[in-house]
Order: structure tokens, then C-alpha cells, then sequence
């Protein structure tokens, strides 16, 4: 079946994570996300925290921005979540917002080299290799972990534009898809991603597709959904959101999954008045509606 999960959003203050991830084990629901937007809070620290609280959940970042990071801090963070915490951390990696990027001093010339190299780095360490690159960005010399996890992990990576996805099959094992992602962006996402496996000769596994979906329920729902979307500078269309009941939010889901995805995750608008009752109208609301995967999706 698709993975259902919901957003933590940044918004909400990191003292709110405790009570919102013990409702979301309790609850019963398969995941949460987490988002790294400056300036508001940490990925992997608050990842950690959520994953310490808990004892099934699985904690996705989606994503951690490749500039502010050198690759090895990247990878030795990663390499104790999953040792800590096996099977239960799903990090992704992606360009960050250029304007922050900027704030901070740490804007790339090139983000789709930066993210090539990234990538191929990370994954490499994550696998216990030892490695020595000189790369436009990515410059190590002899670097490996000590404590590298039991299994390679998946790195996923956050990709819009076509070349980018591209470089998602190519170099990652999964990608996260925005919210601005139709049904029919997820199909054509499918196909660059594809397109880049082909190119890279990585015909075995399967690539992992993450896409948020923004989310509202209750008596002002449409109202909500149509301020979020106009906020994010968009027309509030029906293909960029879903607002109402269980039965409506889990149709958009299965027309999702139907398109493509693997996992799903409800992205709450950034005012919404009970988180808590969010995760809970997820996990015991929406799920039961979804169907089984179609034929060849097991």
C-alpha cells in the first residue's frame, strides 16, 4: 500500500514536535515529515528527537539543503540516525531555496553540479566506502566513516525542474515531489526519472516517489487551502490541494498513488488550528479509505 504521512510544519515551534509525534505513533500513522526551511528549525536534530520519542514512526526530512552542508557532517549525521534508529529515517537532499542560499552566503554557481556531487559523495559514504574526490564543489581526500550503517540507506532527493529529475534517477534512490505536483506532474515526473535511470544504467530497484499534498479539513477548509495556495503565489486550483472530508482528502491520495507514489504526505496549511486533530483525521480517517495497491505496484 502507499505510505501515508503528514507534515510537521516548521511554523509550529520545536517544543510542539513531543506531543504531535507521540500522536502520530499512537495514532497509528505510518510517517512524518519534517522540513528544514531557515530560518525556523534544525532537520536532523529535530528528526532525532522525534525518532527518540517514538518506537514505529518513521521520520522523513524532506529536505536537507546540499549548500549549507559539507557532505561529510551530512553523512555522519545520517549514518547515526539509521544506526540509532534503523529503518525508521527516510532523508532527502535538494538545492534549498536560492534566496536563502543567498542569505547565508552559501549560493552555488552550478546547484545541479553541486547536487551531482553531493549525491554521488553521500551515498558512497553511506555505503562504508572510502572516498577521495576533487569535485567543482565536493572535495574529499580519504574520508570515511567509522560508524557507517549496518545497510545502505536510501537518500532520496527534492527535484521540480525536468533536469533535475533527471539527476534524481540517476544519482538518487527516491525523490520528493512538491505540493505543487499534479497527478499529471507525477506521471511526468515518473518519466525523467526513469529517463535518467536508463541513462545511468540502473535498471534493478525501485525508486522511491514522495509527494506532499496540501491538506485542509473542517468548516473553513476551502477558505484556508485558497490562502496557502495564493500564498506560495499560485492559482487555487483544485490540482494544487484538497479541502474537505476524509472521503474527498482520501480520493486525491488514491489519485496520487494511482499516478505513481509511493508515499503521500498531507501537508497541513500553515494555519491550521489543531495539528494534533490533523495527524488524528489522517491516520484514522483517511487511511482505512485507501485502497490496495493496483497490480504491479506491490
Amino acid at each position: 500500500m502507499t505510505s501515508l504521512g503528514v507534515v510537521f510544519r516548521p511554523q509550529l515551534s520545536p517544543e510542539r514536535l513531543r506531543a504531535l509525534a507521540r500522536e502520530a505513533e499512537e495514532a497509528g500513522l505510518e510517517e512524518l515529515w519534517l522540513w528544514e526551511d531557515c530560518f525556523l528549525e534544525g532537520g536532523i536534530s529535530a528528526a532525532a528527537a522525534a525518532l527518540a520519542w517514538t518506537e514505529r514512526l518513521r521520520v522523513g526530512v524532506g529536505l536537507l539543503p546540499v549548500p549549507l552542508r559539507n557532505v561529510a557532517v551530512t553523512a555522519m549525521e545520517a549514518a547515526t540516525l539509521h544506526r540509532l534508529f534503523p529503518g525508521r529515517a527516510v532523508l532527502a537532499v535538494g538545492h534549498g531555496v536560492q534566496e536563502w542560499m543567498g542569505q547565508v552566503g552559501a549560493r552555488a554557481e552550478s546547484p545541479l553540479t553541486l547536487l551531482r556531487e553531493h549525491l554521488d559523495a553521500l551515498r558512497a559514504l553511506l555505503r562504508g566506502e572510502r572516498v577521495t574526490t576533487d569535485g567543482r564543489y565536493v572535495k574529499l581526500d580519504g574520508v570515511a566513516l567509522d560508524w557507517p550503517p549496518a545497510e545502505a540507506p536510501e537518500v532520496l532527493t527534492g527535484a521540480t525542474g525536468p533536469r533535475t529529475l533527471r539527476l534524481a534517477g540517476e544519482a538518487a534512490d527516491g525523490t520528493v515531489l512538491t505540493a505543487s505536483t499534479t497527478v499529471d506532474g507525477v506521471r511526468q515526473a515518473l518519466r525523467l526519472i526513469e529517463e535518467g535511470r536508463r541513462a545511468a544504467g540502473r535498471t534493478a530497484g525501485h525508486h522511491r516517489v514522495v509527494v506532499y499534498l496540501r491538506t485542509a479539513t473542517g468548516a473553513d477548509a476551502a477558505a484556508r487551502l485558497r490562502a496557502e495556495i495564493e500564498a506560495d503565489g499560485e492559482d487555487p486550483v483544485p490540482e494544487h490541494g484538497v479541502a474537505g472530508d476524509a472521503d474527498t482528502v482520501a480520493k486525491a491520495v488514491q489519485r496520487l498513488a494511482d499516478a505513481g507514489a509511493d508515499t503521500v504526505v498531507l501537508q497541513p496549511t500553515a494555519d491550521e488550528p489543531d495539528p494534533e486533530g490533523f495527524v488524528r483525521f489522517a491516520a484514522e480517517q483517511v487511511r482505512p479509505l485507501l485502497a490496495q495497491d493496483p497490480p504491479g505496484r506491490s
